[in-house]
């Protein structure tokens, strides 16, 4: 059975990505590691894992169902994560509207008998990845981001790492 790497996430347009990259490319320089692509960046919202490539789907018709309310993203700190070792750009409150989402999803896919991550949801955009240790910095320029829809991103990986590839019904 062929099978693909999934997750939902929230996926900067071309504009949104230019904004991200006035704030991101400073911050991400000052790290040590191993600088993400502009085109991978992305706010996981639920990561699914492994999932049958014939029930995707279905998966996109029980998503689609989900009406977004639009909310505002502002990312203003750059930490170090531990256990990845990388660097994320960090958003210190979630919206209502953000968890609602989160919450709507995760009810779909433990619907399909995948266990949600029992975690509190934190939104990032990993920006540095194999990064050395730092201490948490608030950003002095912030990334406002707005967020009015999502998508169901295929996971790919290559000679050259992996990469992010958004489905389409």
């Amino acid at each position: 059975m062929e099978t693909k790497r999934l997750f939902f996430a929230l996926w900067p347009d071309h504009r949104q990505r230019d904004r991200l990259r006035d704030v991101i490319t400073p911050v991400a320089k000052t790290v040590e590691g191993r600088i993400v692509d502009r085109r991978n960046w992305h706010v996981t919202l639920v990561f699914i894992g492994t999932f049958p490539a014939n029930r995707v789907p279905y998966l996109l018709e029980k998503a689609g169902e989900i009406e977004v309310q639009p909310f505002r993203l502002n990312f203003d700190r750059l930490e170090f994560w531990p256990r990845p070792k990388v660097a994320s750009l960090v958003a210190s409150t979630v919206p209502p509207e953000l968890q609602e989402l989160v919450d709507s999803l995760n009810a779909i896919i433990a619907d399909l008998g995948i266990r949600p991550e029992d975690r509190n949801y934190r939104p990032h955009i990993t920006v540095v990845r194999h990064a050395r240790t730092f201490q948490t910095e608030r950003l002095a320029q912030r990334a406002m981001t707005e967020w009015s829809g999502f998508e169901l991103v295929e996971s790919v990986s290559g000679p050259h790492g992996v990469t992010y590839h958004p489905l389409k019904q």
